[in-house]
């Protein structure tokens, strides 16, 4: 064989290698390159293949569910893929994968399952009229296989996640999502920059939401900023909670009102209600003048309260209060002073563990979770990642002088694998000591912590991702054994009926998906 004999490198093997690099080389590019590339190619290719295959079987006019089923399996399988139909009932089309078309470096770039979305929801659109494409688990999120589902009717895609396609604009969901996200962020650094002295130092808050997860936030934020809702927001150290606070906040008519910030755990318990509602002189020893507390400062205005189940049993009275009457005193004082705040709160545990504990106040809990916000934590996003790592980039090169434009392929990759218990703080983190470390332009090295300590926090929400896992494959199971039979149902998992639904619902399952046809 001659050097330049490439006969032994298949087709297949030559296409994933040219798009895996040509994603790399995009995303160093940063906001929207992959993105782009991505619609482009493949609007692109589900023309080209609908056409072809029409060509090759004489078919005109709209693709009756037969022929879309051949085609869309044609068309993976010939690119390496390994696509099986799976069913097909009354507005759903469901196919699974045990190899994706673009190897096993597919779970670098999990933003190439929109790839595949697009191009089947874009032929179905054209076919049907509208299609909705329910990606429910892809090897890119190393499930082991692929599960696709195409809803080709608004009425079976009801309450669905995924994209959705119509004939007319097929870029219609992206568009306005698109819209969305620049509205927010113009409100918010609008807010931001109108006081200067106060940030004069930071940076313009700025939100990555280019993975479903963070989109599904950002349309929440949108419904429930015009209201005046207590909203109570949950999920992990360092996925962003008070930034989405803030979201919250300049999206609503108190926007040009005070956004104050506390975190009730880094203050002691014997100085929180102090901190929060203010003191008269000589309501303790130390008092000697009048101090105006948190609710005082954030008046008309959003008081952030941060780890709000660190607040003692005191501090959870007087807070009852406010939300329920609208007035407090301060401490030491006789006179009832109104107060006009909306309140956001955040925890990264179970707040309601704690009630059954009796750590925090039940009504209080009641009070607070009007809206409950979940923040998806950075591995149930990796569609945000290069993004947040060029957002990062350009910061720490403002901040320290530095010209570090990108990240070699095996950088992103150790950035993919890495599961981030600290989230997006644990990855600013990380990227400044190896920003600090690099010569030149290209960050090829990442200065991640040999062992990072677990932390209790972090044993119990791994605990209880992986219970919710389990339950939710035996819940599947359970429901396909007993074909989608409610009272079956409860009864082999020990359930009562109510409770089955509730767990569907939080699993976005539907019993009717069981039945049998």
């Amino acid at each position: 064989m001659s050097e330049h004999d490439f006969s032994h490198i298949s087709p297949v093997f030559f296409l994933q290698t040219f798009i895996l690099e040509l994603m790399h080389a995009c995303e160093q590019e940063g906001e929207g390159h992959c993105e782009s590339l991505i619609e482009h190619i493949a609007k692109s290719a589900g023309q080209y293949f609908e056409q072809t295959y029409r060509d090759e079987y004489d078919r005109q006019g709209e693709l009756d569910r037969e022929n879309y089923i051949d085609l869309i399996l044609a068309l993976k399988n010939r690119i390496g893929g390994n696509f099986s139909l799976a069913s097909v009932e009354p507005g759903t089309i469901t196919v699974v994968n045990s190899r994706c078309p673009f190897g096993e470096g597919v779970t670098n770039f999990p933003e190439l399952c929109r790839m595949t979305s697009s191009v089947f929801g874009g032929i179905a659109a054209r076919n049907f009229g509208y299609a909705k494409v329910e990606i429910r688990q892809s090897i890119a999120r190393k499930h082991g296989g692929c599960e696709v589902c195409i809803h080709t009717s608004p009425d079976t895609a009801a309450d669905k996640p995924g994209l959705e396609y119509r004939r007319e604009d097929q870029r219609e969901d992206k568009s306005e999502m698109a819209a969305l996200h620049s509205r927010i962020e113009e409100r918010m650094r609008t807010i931001w920059w109108s006081k200067p002295k106060q940030h004069a130092a930071k940076p313009a808050p700025a939100i990555i939401a280019k993975s479903p997860a963070m989109q599904k936030v950002l349309q929440q934020v949108e419904i429930i900023a015009p209201t005046r809702a207590t909203v109570l927001i949950s999920g992990a150290t360092g996925v962003g909670k008070e930034l989405i606070a803030r979201a919250i906040h300049a999206m609503s008519e108190r926007g040009h009102r005070p956004f104050v910030a506390i975190n009730c755990g880094a203050i002691a318990e014997s100085l929180i209600e102090s901190e929060l509602f203010g003191h008269e002189k000589g309501a303790f020893t130390g008092a000697v003048e009048v101090h105006q507390g948190f609710f005082e400062r954030a008046e008309g205005g959003t008081l952030f309260l941060d780890e709000v189940d660190t607040l003692s049993p005191a501090a959870q009275t007087r807070l009852l209060r406010v939300l329920q009457e609208g007035e407090m005193e301060r401490v030491g004082g006789k006179h009832t002073l109104s107060v006009d705040v909306r309140i956001i709160s955040a925890s990264n545990r179970q707040l309601e563990q704690h009630v059954e504990q009796g750590l925090f106040r039940q009504d209080l809990f009641y009070r607070l979770n009007v809206v409950r916000l979940w923040i998806p934590p950075l591995m149930k996003r990796p569609e945000d990642l290069p993004h947040l790592v060029q957002l990062i980039l350009k910061r720490l090169n403002d901040k320290y002088g530095k010209n570090v434009l990108s990240v070699n392929r095996e950088v992103m990759s150790q950035i993919r694998a890495y599961t981030w218990p600290g989230n997006v703080r644990e990855l600013e983190n990380t990227l400044e000591r190896s920003v600090l470390f690099t010569k030149g332009n290209e960050l090829t090295r990442l200065e991640l912590d040999a062992k990072p300590a677990a932390t209790a926090q972090d044993w119990n929400a791994y605990r209880q991702q992986i219970l919710a896992d389990a339950e939710q494959v035996f819940l599947k199971q359970t429901l396909q054994t007993h074909h989608g039979d409610i009272k079956e149902v409860a009864s082999a998992m020990g359930l009562t009926t109510r409770a089955v639904y509730g767990k569907l619902k939080k699993y976005r399952m539907s019993a009717s998906e069981f039945k049998k046809r």
